[in-house]
């Protein structure tokens, strides 16, 4: 039976958010083409709503729909914004939540969050919220370990975006742990929009600066660079293949990215080191390589920093095989190696693109 998400449109629900859920969830399938979840769209008394455009919202379902859900999403809306984040724990809000099953798990989009807060579902949990509300946020949930920087938090069965977008990717996060990156690939693939972007990448990027009319993009060594993961790339080559200077390479490079060349490449070998965990055969010495991380240590330096598990921790996590035919690590290297220096970009990788 497909894993239920239950979607609760409040008063003013902002149409974007309240969207991303079906078109992320629903796009989800197996190899069979059947739908890996059910998603269905509930208000607080099964009445219309209107959302923050010029148009109301007819749903199926009252709050009795969240006493059967596996998974309950609370979209941002004008309920739930800062503005009227001390009253919007309404009586009828809270009886709805009350119906939740414990261990049910639930996320927000963007102000979304200010609702969990305000049930006393984050205390004592990380959360983040859109950026421009998290002055407000800790003013008014001081027991919440707010992080007003990442695009999204996951706390296990509570998670937790930041504005707009970054709600599209806290849900192929959730379908990428529930079913693997195959499955969410496909769905971003289908959506036209980045297949990951890690948590820790902070949420708000300055508007790149005007560029020479003289320059050229960085998208074809970028393309180049996916196909030559396992090879050494080094920053000076890399703009030398685009016909630039280091320095407006990569400026260039941020500008168009959000990231640093360095910061870029290494995320691309983990999101390469992730696909070959699940969907081969390679023993985490071959994933190193192949994914240009050099050697099993650096691999695993890289995964911890980045994921907090090991590889072969998470190749057990998301690749349902049988515990008796694991594939060996290399025996030398100890599961929490002190790493050698991949042979990425020659910057420092960080956890967090600025």
């Amino acid at each position: 039976m497909a894993h239920l998400v239950a979607v609760l449109a409040l008063e003013g629900v902002i149409a974007f958010e309240l969207g991303i859920p079906a078109r992320i969830f629903g796009g989800a399938k197996d190899p069979a083409g059947r739908p890996l979840y059910e998603v269905a769209t509930c208000t607080l008394d099964g009445r219309p709503v209107a959302t923050s455009a010029d148009f109301r919202i007819v749903v199926d379902h009252g709050p009795e729909l969240l006493e059967r859900a596996d998974t309950v999403v609370i979209p941002a809306s004008a309920d739930s914004s800062p503005t009227v984040a001390d009253t919007c724990f309404t009586p009828a809000l809270a009886a709805a939540l009350a119906r939740i099953r414990p261990g049910t798990r639930l996320m927000s989009i963007c102000t979304g969050s200010f609702v969990l807060a305000a049930a006393g579902l984050l205390d004592g949990r990380p959360a983040t919220t859109h950026w421009r509300y998290t002055e407000r946020f800790a003013q008014l949930f001081p027991r919440v370990r707010l992080d007003p920087d990442v695009l999204y938090t996951d706390d296990g069965d509570v998670l937790t975006s930041g504005g707009v977008a970054a709600g599209v990717d806290l849900c192929l996060h959730v379908v990428r742990r529930d079913h693997g990156s195959a499955v969410a690939n496909a769905v971003a693939r289908s959506c036209l929009v980045p297949p990951w972007r890690e948590g820790g990448q902070k949420q708000y990027v300055e508007a790149p600066s005007p560029v020479d009319p003289g320059d050229s993009g960085t998208a074809a060594v970028r393309a180049w660079a996916l196909e030559h993961l396992d090879r050494p790339l080094v920053l000076r080559q890399l703009a030398d293949r685009a016909g630039m200077s280091v320095r407006t390479f990569t400026r260039r490079f941020r500008e168009e990215t959000g990231a640093s060349p360095g910061q870029w490449i290494t995320t691309q070998r983990t999101e390469r080191a992730r696909q070959l965990l699940e969907r081969t055969d390679l023993t985490i010495d071959q994933v190193a390589r192949e994914s240009g991380f050099g050697t099993a240590a650096s691999l695993r330096l890289q995964l911890r920093g980045r994921l907090d598990v090991a590889p072969s921790a998470y190749r057990r996590t998301f690749r349902a095989i049988p515990e008796s035919s694991a594939l060996p690590e290399s025996s030398a290297l100890p599961e929490s190696g002190t790493g050698h220096q991949s042979p990425a970009v020659a910057e420092s990788p960080t956890r967090r693109a600025s």
